[in-house]
């Protein structure tokens, strides 16, 4: 039997700290330009609602910050695959911001979260390489690509893979999209394993000719505000517009590659980037075989959990892994598709088998 790349251990932090969407009515949200939007903030809130199917969303703690609750759902990952940490090869922190204390405008990178991470774990074994993956919210994705990658070279046997965002701290309190975002993280340890299934294919693309800057750092709406602080920012339009068109191509030239029938994938776990631009993507790649999406193929956290960024695909798949959504689960021997999109701009998948 082939020695494969398989999931051992999964763990998460989903923060307590719940936001609501009425906790958003007392904003003031402004255009792009600075000018007063038209509609009142319950019309702003109900359309947004309709949109994205976020309801809640949750932050972090104050008194934490990203390295700790990648920590945390690190040391889940490791009890649930019952291994000892110094075992570890690989730590890859997938992340795009850092740690960002409550009350400061500065991204803390330095040492990197995957050291920090290191730390608070007390690996002693120095061959145990720790590095962070910049690469946007399909950053956690990437680094399980990576991870496979090293495994299958024999450069390493066990890899620690973390997704860990805390974007309510990098939000323009006056944007609109601010709602949108979460906090969390989600953690898995990859094994090389003599069992059938695992990583069984991967696909990675970067649009940036015209896409690059999709997804960008920029000032507050609110011009007059004096500070030079910049918060996370989006086109909205051509996001959403980008991923419909591309996301679905890249997750059929993975399902291609795997010589798994569609017919045979039981559950999509995809970025919780807005629900309804999710369930069209998924969509679009089943009539890419000319098939009708599956009712229940695709698993979404997003209206609880909001978009925690790298983190929403390990935090859902530990949802349902581990039986804490109904009417989900996956069982051995099934086959999955994971799939992200995010800043760079950045699109990949991975089909698996469990």
């Amino acid at each position: 039997m082939n020695r494969v790349v398989k999931i051992t251990g999964i763990g998460s932090y989903i923060p307590e700290k719940i936001a609501t969407n009425e906790s958003f009515s007392s904003h003031r949200f402004l255009n792009e330009d600075g000018s007063a939007i038209e509609a009142p903030n319950e019309v702003i809130i109900e359309k947004f609602k309709a949109i994205t199917g976020i309801q809640e969303r949750r932050y972090l703690e104050e008194n934490l910050v990203n390295s700790d609750i990648a920590f945390m759902a690190a040391q889940k990952a490791i009890a649930d695959a019952k291994i000892n940490p110094e075992t570890i090869d690989y730590i890859i922190v997938a992340h795009n911001y850092g740690d960002v204390k409550v009350g400061s405008v500065q991204s803390d990178t330095v040492p990197s979260l995957a050291s920090r991470v290191k730390h608070l774990l007390q690996i002693e074994n120095p061959r145990c390489v720790a590095y962070d993956m910049l690469f946007g919210c399909p950053g956690w994705l990437e680094s399980v690509i990576h991870s496979n990658a090293f495994i299958q070279a024999g450069m390493a046997k066990t890899c620690l893979v973390i997704g860990s965002e805390t974007l309510s701290r990098v939000i323009d309190a006056h944007d609109r999209d601010s709602m949108i975002y979460s906090d969390g993280a989600g953690a898995v340890i990859l094994q090389t394993v003599d069992e059938e299934g695992g990583i069984l294919a991967y696909e990675t693309v970067t649009y940036t000719k015209d896409e690059a800057h999709f997804i960008y750092f920029d000032t507050s709406n609110k011009k007059e505000e004096k500070d030079n602080t910049r918060y996370i920012k989006m086109y909205g339009r051509k996001v959403y517009n980008f991923a419909l068109t591309n996301v679905p191509l890249a997750m059929k030239s993975c399902l291609d590659k795997s010589g798994v029938d569609i017919k045979d994938i039981k559950k999509i776990f995809i970025h919780q980037a807005n629900e309804k631009m999710d369930e069209a993507i998924c969509q679009r790649f089943y009539k890419l075989f000319d098939m009708e999406m599956p009712e229940g193929i695709m698993p979404m956290s997003i209206g609880e959990l909001g978009n925690s960024s790298v983190a929403t695909i390990p935090t859902l798949l530990d949802l349902v892994y581990n039986n804490k959504m109904e009417n989900h689960k996956v069982e051995k021997g099934d086959h999955v598709i994971f799939a992200s999109v995010g800043a760079g701009m950045n699109i990949n998948a991975v089909v698996y088998k469990f």
